[in-house]
């Protein structure tokens, strides 16, 4: 969401307040009409426009609200007592909740100390892969739906991608100084051409590697001619693609049936996940050919 002038915005609409912290429009009116719990700014047609601080303030009172705290009680509390109640549930009750919200508020307000800090937070309670499949895959889900709905910018996705980016790596290049335990087959991760959705792949580097697998990360558009000078070095081969938008609905078929002309054979395998998958036509696949509908249904496939 960027104005006439370049710049992200800053203010933002009831319906922006909704999509951000899951609360419908029609209670965010109810509880500042009966609670006082934000004072919107209004347009000459009387439009309410909220500011950063009311985002903050109402994301701290949903997370409250979650936890069993009356909207009514809440409102009761001085202004300044909210984040400070907000902190006490964070170390008592499960931090996912929290860290949704606050890495939503390092997007908006572009910063990375705040995501530094929970970050660290979380990392303090939880593993790696906890943090990624209970945070990161949750928030990142929820930032496609908020830059379909014109609730957030390309500014702010790339900001907080990158940010998860260089935690993945950091992660990934643990493992890869250890020497793989799997020697039966290699990985190759890569994206179609067009293709630059690259989280969930660079994640799923990381969890080949973790099993103990070699793997060769060749990363965004990569044509499938490029894929067959892997087959000369390597004998038995996994290649991995993540179809997130591309190739489309409309061609995805003739992607997978091109990757199995010119890729398959009995030594190899060919395993597709991400959002485009499920438009594939599966009839008289080999078992080596495999479909996966998350993530996690890819992991699994490696015990």
């Amino acid at each position: 969401m960027i104005n006439n002038t370049g710049d992200v915005k800053s203010v933002f609409s009831i319906k922006d307040l909704e999509n951000l912290s899951g609360i419908k429009a029609h209670t965010i009116r109810i509880w500042e009409k009966r609670y006082n719990v934000l004072e919107p700014m209004r347009t000459e047609t009387n439009v309410r426009l909220y500011d950063l601080a009311s985002l903050q303030k109402l994301l701290n009172i949903t997370l409250l609200h979650d936890y069993g705290y009356k909207i009514s009680k809440i409102a009761s509390y001085p202004e300044e007592e909210i984040p400070v109640l907000v902190r006490e549930i964070i170390s008592e009750k499960s931090a996912k909740n929290h860290a949704i919200s606050a890495f939503k508020m390092a997007m908006m307000n572009f910063d990375q100390e705040l995501f530094f800090t929970t970050y660290a937070q979380l990392l303090s309670e939880k593993s790696f892969k906890e943090v990624f499949y209970q945070v990161f895959i949750p928030l990142m889900t929820e930032m496609g739906l908020l830059w379909q709905s014109d609730t957030i910018s390309p500014a702010h996705e790339h900001f907080i991608s990158y940010l998860i980016k260089q935690k993945l790596l950091i992660n990934t290049e643990k493992l890869q100084v250890l020497r793989p335990t799997k020697t039966d087959k290699v990985f190759v991760l890569s994206l179609p051409m067009n293709e630059v959705h690259e989280l969930g792949l660079m994640y799923l580097n990381y969890e080949t590697l973790l099993h103990g697998y070699k793997t060769i990360y060749l990363g965004e558009s990569v044509p499938i001619e490029s894929l067959t000078d892997l087959k000369k070095h390597f004998e038995s081969i996994v290649f991995v693609s993540y179809l997130t938008v591309q190739p489309d609905k409309d061609s995805v078929n003739d992607y997978v049936n091109k990757m199995i002309a010119e890729l398959f054979d009995e030594n190899t395998e060919l395993w597709y996940v991400g959002r485009m998958v499920e438009f594939i036509k599966q009839d008289g696949f080999s078992n080596k050919i495999k479909i996966f509908d998350t993530i996690a249904d890819l992991v699994n496939q490696m015990q």
